[in-house]
């Protein structure tokens, strides 16, 4: 019997031309899923789904509802089914403290990190609602519970994916979806290019294993929570921060 087995199964990661979406893309792939590779970056999308048995690359813009329906019905038109959605784009937004922040800013990292989850949920859950059957996991954060200093921006729509992520659960629990999250602590990503050095060694420093993460190790607890096996987990964030938070 194999465990976590995705064979079959389509799977949509966004963000998954670089960093954490890649290693989930690629992990879903291994496990015989069928991987949309969903990035702004359509070159970069194409790169990596070039590679994945089966893959397929959508450019999408997450901010935009009118792209993302766009790229829910390339994915059914083109393998007929939506098995699992992965919300892993994202941005770090300007490290700086608030007084030196502006409302772009915000609105910016506000469209990006938590807007794109209502919009990809909300269309992707349709299909998933007529099969009975779906997972979503999103990419929340250890700053969604915890908070990180100069990044009120990001830590405010990483808190809001966690409570976003656990009352959709309730709502679809009844219809065969599952809904979780994941916390990672800061991970070996382009996303540290955003941060200073101060912001990283800060939040390394608070991690008991006293290192960053690597994308592997959080794709594979992705994996778990996005395959038939978690089927009784549901409205739950998942961290994978080396120990910074423990609850």
């Amino acid at each position: 019997m194999a465990f976590f087995d995705l064979t079959g199964q389509t799977a949509i990661v966004t963000g998954a031309a670089t960093g954490i979406g890649e290693a989930i893309a690629r992990r879903f792939a291994q496990a015989g899923a069928r991987v949309v590779v969903a990035d702004i970056d359509g070159a970069g999308a194409k790169a990596v789904s070039d590679t994945l048995p089966g893959g397929l690359a959508v450019a999408v813009d997450i901010t935009s509802e009118e792209s993302v329906e766009a790229l829910v019905r390339e994915v059914l038109a083109a393998t007929g089914r939506l098995d699992i959605l992965v919300n892993c784009a994202g941005i770090g937004g300007k490290a700086a403290p608030i007084w030196e922040q502006t409302a772009e800013d915000w609105h910016k990292i506000v469209a990006v990190n938590l807007t794109s989850m209502f919009y990809l949920c909300k269309a992707a859950i349709a299909p998933m609602r007529e099969r009975k059957y779906g997972r979503i996991v999103n990419i929340a954060s250890i700053a969604g519970k915890e908070g990180n200093p100069n990044m009120t921006g990001y830590s405010a729509t990483k808190a809001g994916v966690i409570g976003f992520t656990k009352s959709l659960a309730k709502e679809v629990a009844t219809e065969g979806i599952t809904v979780n999250a994941v916390a990672p602590a800061v991970v070996r990503t382009k996303i540290l290019e955003q941060l200073t050095p101060q912001q990283i060694d800060y939040m390394t420093a608070r991690i008991p294993m006293r290192r960053t993460g690597e994308p592997e190790e959080i794709a594979a607890v992705v994996h778990y929570l996005a395959s038939p096996d978690a089927s009784f987990v549901t409205g739950q964030c998942a961290d994978a921060s080396g120990g910074r938070a423990t609850y």
